[in-house]
Protein backbone atom coordinates (compact mmCIF):
# COMPACT_ATOMS: atom_id res chain seq x y z
CA UNK A 1 0.00 0.00 0.00
CA UNK A 2 1.30 3.32 -1.06
CA UNK A 3 1.14 5.82 0.93
CA UNK A 4 -1.94 8.63 1.33
CA UNK A 5 -0.16 11.90 2.01
CA UNK A 6 3.78 12.46 2.73
CA UNK A 7 5.60 14.23 5.58
CA UNK A 8 8.96 15.58 4.74
CA UNK A 9 11.16 16.20 7.61
CA UNK A 10 13.16 19.95 7.28
CA UNK A 11 14.61 19.73 10.93
CA UNK A 12 17.91 18.67 9.64
CA UNK A 13 18.22 21.74 7.14
CA UNK A 14 15.06 24.57 8.68
CA UNK A 15 15.16 23.36 12.89
CA UNK A 16 19.17 23.80 12.99
CA UNK A 17 19.94 26.74 10.85
CA UNK A 18 18.22 28.62 13.87
CA UNK A 19 20.29 26.56 16.44
CA UNK A 20 23.89 28.22 17.35
CA UNK A 21 24.67 25.30 19.37
CA UNK A 22 26.87 22.80 16.70
CA UNK A 23 25.11 19.07 16.39
CA UNK A 24 27.73 16.86 15.80
CA UNK A 25 27.72 14.98 12.51
CA UNK A 26 27.26 11.90 14.05
CA UNK A 27 23.94 12.85 16.35
CA UNK A 28 22.58 14.18 13.11
CA UNK A 29 22.86 10.99 11.17
CA UNK A 30 21.76 8.83 13.88
CA UNK A 31 18.70 11.56 13.98
CA UNK A 32 18.24 10.46 9.90
CA UNK A 33 18.93 6.84 10.54
CA UNK A 34 16.23 6.49 13.19
CA UNK A 35 13.45 9.05 11.74
CA UNK A 36 13.94 6.70 7.69
CA UNK A 37 13.74 3.62 10.14
CA UNK A 38 10.04 5.26 11.33
CA UNK A 39 9.17 5.63 7.79
CA UNK A 40 10.23 9.30 7.14
CA UNK A 41 10.22 8.67 3.16
CA UNK A 42 11.99 12.33 2.81
CA UNK A 43 14.29 14.37 4.04
CA UNK A 44 16.15 17.33 3.73
CA UNK A 45 19.30 16.92 5.47
CA UNK A 46 21.17 19.75 5.19
CA UNK A 47 21.72 23.06 2.62
CA UNK A 48 24.63 23.81 0.67
CA UNK A 49 25.12 27.27 2.01
CA UNK A 50 28.81 28.80 2.74
CA UNK A 51 29.63 27.78 6.30
CA UNK A 52 30.89 31.25 7.06
CA UNK A 53 27.00 32.20 6.65
CA UNK A 54 25.76 29.18 8.48
CA UNK A 55 28.56 26.77 10.11
CA UNK A 56 25.83 24.49 11.65
CA UNK A 57 25.84 23.00 7.72
CA UNK A 58 30.06 22.61 7.61
CA UNK A 59 29.59 19.20 7.58
CA UNK A 60 27.31 19.14 4.58
CA UNK A 61 29.12 17.18 2.66
CA UNK A 62 29.30 14.27 5.16
CA UNK A 63 26.00 14.20 6.29
CA UNK A 64 25.02 14.17 2.54
CA UNK A 65 26.87 10.96 1.31
CA UNK A 66 26.15 9.52 4.69
CA UNK A 67 22.26 10.03 4.26
CA UNK A 68 22.56 8.81 0.54
CA UNK A 69 23.22 5.07 1.90
CA UNK A 70 20.09 5.38 3.80
CA UNK A 71 17.55 2.40 1.51
CA UNK A 72 14.65 3.86 0.63
CA UNK A 73 15.29 7.40 1.99
CA UNK A 74 14.81 10.51 -0.77
CA UNK A 75 17.19 12.54 0.18
CA UNK A 76 17.26 16.27 -0.22
CA UNK A 77 18.83 19.48 0.31
CA UNK A 78 18.35 23.31 0.42
CA UNK A 79 20.00 25.60 -2.04
CA UNK A 80 20.06 29.62 -2.97
CA UNK A 81 21.79 29.54 -6.01
CA UNK A 82 22.97 27.27 -8.89
CA UNK A 83 26.49 26.74 -7.06
CA UNK A 84 24.61 25.10 -4.58
CA UNK A 85 22.49 23.29 -6.93
CA UNK A 86 26.30 22.15 -8.53
CA UNK A 87 27.58 20.86 -5.08
CA UNK A 88 24.26 19.15 -4.90
CA UNK A 89 24.72 17.56 -8.12
CA UNK A 90 28.07 16.41 -7.79
CA UNK A 91 27.40 14.79 -4.47
CA UNK A 92 24.44 12.87 -5.96
CA UNK A 93 21.28 14.49 -3.68
CA UNK A 94 18.10 12.95 -5.08
CA UNK A 95 16.42 16.55 -5.09
CA UNK A 96 16.88 20.25 -4.87
CA UNK A 97 15.06 22.17 -2.92
CA UNK A 98 15.42 25.68 -4.32
CA UNK A 99 14.30 28.74 -2.56
CA UNK A 100 13.77 32.50 -3.20
CA UNK A 101 11.11 34.89 -2.05
CA UNK A 102 8.04 36.33 -3.10
CA UNK A 103 8.76 39.19 -1.01
CA UNK A 104 11.22 41.36 -2.91
CA UNK A 105 12.30 42.54 0.76
CA UNK A 106 12.61 39.26 2.03
CA UNK A 107 14.76 37.99 -0.87
CA UNK A 108 17.28 40.65 -0.56
CA UNK A 109 18.13 40.37 2.57
CA UNK A 110 17.73 36.36 2.65
CA UNK A 111 19.97 35.61 -0.70
CA UNK A 112 20.75 39.21 -1.35
CA UNK A 113 19.35 39.13 -4.61
CA UNK A 114 16.31 40.90 -6.42
CA UNK A 115 13.30 38.00 -7.04
CA UNK A 116 14.62 38.70 -11.18
CA UNK A 117 17.69 37.61 -10.57
CA UNK A 118 16.91 34.07 -8.87
CA UNK A 119 14.42 33.49 -11.26
CA UNK A 120 17.43 33.76 -13.36
CA UNK A 121 19.67 31.30 -11.35
CA UNK A 122 17.25 29.05 -10.91
CA UNK A 123 17.02 28.62 -15.14
CA UNK A 124 20.79 28.08 -14.95
CA UNK A 125 20.01 25.24 -12.22
CA UNK A 126 18.23 23.82 -14.65
CA UNK A 127 20.31 23.50 -17.44
CA UNK A 128 22.76 22.08 -14.91
CA UNK A 129 20.17 19.30 -14.12
CA UNK A 130 19.36 18.75 -17.59
CA UNK A 131 23.19 18.52 -18.79
CA UNK A 132 23.64 15.53 -16.48
CA UNK A 133 22.60 11.67 -17.60
CA UNK A 134 18.91 10.65 -17.06
CA UNK A 135 19.48 8.53 -14.14
CA UNK A 136 21.90 11.30 -12.36
CA UNK A 137 19.02 14.17 -12.93
CA UNK A 138 18.39 15.49 -9.23
CA UNK A 139 13.97 16.30 -8.85
CA UNK A 140 14.12 20.28 -8.86
CA UNK A 141 11.65 21.68 -6.73
CA UNK A 142 11.04 25.65 -7.24
CA UNK A 143 9.95 27.19 -3.28
CA UNK A 144 8.43 30.57 -2.82
CA UNK A 145 9.52 31.88 0.25
CA UNK A 146 6.95 34.50 2.14
CA UNK A 147 3.93 33.09 -0.19
CA UNK A 148 1.37 33.62 2.81
CA UNK A 149 2.95 36.71 3.96
CA UNK A 150 5.76 38.84 4.99
CA UNK A 151 7.78 40.23 8.44
CA UNK A 152 8.84 42.74 6.07
CA UNK A 153 5.93 43.50 3.42
CA UNK A 154 2.81 42.22 5.56
CA UNK A 155 0.35 40.37 3.14
CA UNK A 156 1.90 39.21 0.19
CA UNK A 157 -0.46 39.54 -2.77
CA UNK A 158 -2.11 36.60 -4.40
CA UNK A 159 -1.10 37.40 -7.75
CA UNK A 160 2.37 37.49 -7.19
CA UNK A 161 2.49 34.31 -5.76
CA UNK A 162 0.95 32.79 -8.80
CA UNK A 163 3.17 34.69 -11.08
CA UNK A 164 6.29 33.30 -9.73
CA UNK A 165 4.80 29.78 -9.33
CA UNK A 166 3.99 29.85 -13.02
CA UNK A 167 7.61 31.17 -13.65
CA UNK A 168 9.77 28.28 -11.89
CA UNK A 169 7.36 26.19 -13.84
CA UNK A 170 7.84 27.40 -16.99
CA UNK A 171 11.72 27.92 -15.96
CA UNK A 172 11.58 24.13 -15.69
CA UNK A 173 10.99 23.07 -12.02
CA UNK A 174 9.50 19.57 -11.62
CA UNK A 175 8.00 20.18 -8.12
CA UNK A 176 6.74 23.43 -6.02
CA UNK A 177 6.48 24.30 -2.29
CA UNK A 178 4.33 27.01 -1.29
CA UNK A 179 5.65 28.35 2.40
CA UNK A 180 4.70 30.13 4.93
CA UNK A 181 8.15 31.41 6.11
CA UNK A 182 6.64 33.31 9.15
CA UNK A 183 3.51 31.92 10.17
CA UNK A 184 1.24 34.49 8.91
CA UNK A 185 -1.29 32.21 7.18
CA UNK A 186 -4.62 31.44 8.20
CA UNK A 187 -6.86 28.68 6.72
CA UNK A 188 -8.93 30.91 4.20
CA UNK A 189 -5.91 32.61 2.76
CA UNK A 190 -4.11 29.00 2.46
CA UNK A 191 -7.02 27.83 0.51
CA UNK A 192 -7.21 31.06 -1.54
CA UNK A 193 -3.89 30.97 -2.32
CA UNK A 194 -2.94 27.32 -3.09
CA UNK A 195 -6.54 26.65 -5.38
CA UNK A 196 -4.70 29.38 -7.62
CA UNK A 197 -1.61 28.46 -7.83
CA UNK A 198 -3.11 24.74 -8.72
CA UNK A 199 -5.57 26.24 -10.97
CA UNK A 200 -2.10 27.62 -13.42
CA UNK A 201 0.46 24.90 -12.72
CA UNK A 202 -1.35 22.17 -14.65
CA UNK A 203 0.05 18.92 -13.33
CA UNK A 204 3.28 19.94 -11.39
CA UNK A 205 3.03 18.79 -7.69
CA UNK A 206 2.27 21.45 -5.10
CA UNK A 207 4.10 21.10 -1.42
CA UNK A 208 2.90 22.84 1.83
CA UNK A 209 5.38 24.22 4.26
CA UNK A 210 3.70 25.62 7.54
CA UNK A 211 5.34 27.30 10.59
CA UNK A 212 3.34 27.32 13.52
CA UNK A 213 4.07 30.87 15.03
CA UNK A 214 0.72 31.95 15.76
CA UNK A 215 -1.16 28.35 16.82
CA UNK A 216 -2.53 27.85 12.77
CA UNK A 217 0.08 25.39 11.45
CA UNK A 218 -2.09 22.48 11.76
CA UNK A 219 -5.35 24.24 10.71
CA UNK A 220 -3.53 25.32 7.49
CA UNK A 221 -2.21 21.77 6.58
CA UNK A 222 -5.89 20.74 6.50
CA UNK A 223 -6.84 24.20 4.60
CA UNK A 224 -3.74 22.88 2.19
CA UNK A 225 -5.17 19.10 1.91
CA UNK A 226 -9.00 20.09 1.24
CA UNK A 227 -6.85 21.95 -1.64
CA UNK A 228 -5.79 18.37 -2.50
CA UNK A 229 -2.17 18.86 -1.52
CA UNK A 230 -0.53 15.41 -0.75
CA UNK A 231 2.93 16.39 0.66
CA UNK A 232 4.22 18.49 4.21
CA UNK A 233 7.32 19.57 5.66
CA UNK A 234 7.32 19.19 9.49
CA UNK A 235 10.15 19.02 11.54
CA UNK A 236 10.69 16.77 14.94
CA UNK A 237 9.96 18.74 18.14
CA UNK A 238 8.81 21.91 16.42
CA UNK A 239 12.10 23.16 15.52
CA UNK A 240 12.80 25.78 12.97
CA UNK A 241 12.64 29.55 11.97
CA UNK A 242 13.96 31.77 9.51
CA UNK A 243 17.13 33.70 10.66
CA UNK A 244 16.05 36.10 8.21
CA UNK A 245 12.31 36.75 8.93
CA UNK A 246 11.79 38.49 12.28
CA UNK A 247 9.30 36.73 14.63
CA UNK A 248 9.16 33.18 12.83
CA UNK A 249 9.50 30.51 15.26
CA UNK A 250 8.82 26.61 14.42
CA UNK A 251 7.73 24.52 12.05
CA UNK A 252 4.88 22.25 12.73
CA UNK A 253 5.57 19.53 14.88
CA UNK A 254 6.07 16.43 12.91
CA UNK A 255 5.24 14.04 15.76
CA UNK A 256 1.29 16.08 16.00
CA UNK A 257 0.98 16.04 12.00
CA UNK A 258 1.42 12.30 11.90
CA UNK A 259 -0.78 12.16 14.72
CA UNK A 260 -3.63 14.28 13.35
CA UNK A 261 -3.65 12.53 9.79
CA UNK A 262 -2.94 8.86 11.47
CA UNK A 263 -6.24 9.25 13.88
CA UNK A 264 -8.09 11.03 10.67
CA UNK A 265 -7.02 7.62 9.09
CA UNK A 266 -5.20 8.77 6.36
CA UNK A 267 -1.79 6.80 5.76
CA UNK A 268 1.53 8.88 6.51
CA UNK A 269 3.53 5.19 6.46
CA UNK A 270 5.02 6.49 9.67
CA UNK A 271 5.38 4.39 12.93
CA UNK A 272 4.48 7.16 15.66
CA UNK A 273 5.88 5.52 19.00
CA UNK A 274 9.06 4.72 16.70
CA UNK A 275 8.72 8.51 15.39
CA UNK A 276 8.45 9.33 19.65
CA UNK A 277 11.88 7.77 20.37
CA UNK A 278 13.68 9.44 18.00
CA UNK A 279 13.51 13.02 20.01
CA UNK A 280 16.12 11.40 22.27
CA UNK A 281 18.69 12.45 20.10
CA UNK A 282 17.43 16.16 20.04
CA UNK A 283 17.38 16.14 23.98
CA UNK A 284 20.45 14.72 24.29
CA UNK A 285 22.34 17.20 21.51
CA UNK A 286 20.02 20.01 22.26
CA UNK A 287 19.46 19.95 26.06
CA UNK A 288 18.89 23.56 26.24
CA UNK A 289 16.53 24.09 23.16
CA UNK A 290 13.03 23.66 23.48
CA UNK A 291 10.77 21.00 21.92
CA UNK A 292 7.41 21.44 20.88
CA UNK A 293 4.50 18.99 20.33
CA UNK A 294 1.05 17.82 22.38
CA UNK A 295 1.42 14.16 21.22
CA UNK A 296 5.02 13.33 23.12
CA UNK A 297 3.51 14.94 25.99
CA UNK A 298 0.44 13.44 25.81
CA UNK A 299 1.25 10.14 24.18
CA UNK A 300 -0.84 7.77 21.75
CA UNK A 301 -4.92 7.75 23.04
CA UNK A 302 -6.15 4.25 24.32
CA UNK A 303 -7.29 2.26 21.11
CA UNK A 304 -5.53 3.91 18.69
CA UNK A 305 -5.56 2.42 15.48
CA UNK A 306 -2.98 3.54 12.51
CA UNK A 307 -4.61 4.09 9.34
CA UNK A 308 -2.96 1.54 7.92
CA UNK A 309 -3.79 -1.39 10.25
CA UNK A 310 -7.52 0.37 10.15
CA UNK A 311 -7.78 0.45 6.37
CA UNK A 312 -6.80 -3.62 6.15
CA UNK A 313 -9.42 -4.46 8.93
Amino acid sequence: MSREVILREVGLRDGLQSVSTFVDTTDKMEWIRREAAAGVSEIEVTSYVPPKLLPQFVDAEAVTTESLRIPGLTVASLVPNSRGAQRGIELGVHKINFVMSVSETHNMKNVRRSREESLADFRNMVELARAQPPAQRPVLCGGLATALGCSYEGRVPVKDVVHYAVALVEAGADELIIPDTVGYANPALVRQVFKAVLAEVGDVPVAAHFHDTRGTGLANLLAALDCSVRAFDASLGGLGGCPFAPGATGNIVMEDAAYMLESMGIDTGIDLLALLEVRSVLQRALPDVPLYGGLPRAGLPRGFVPARQALAA
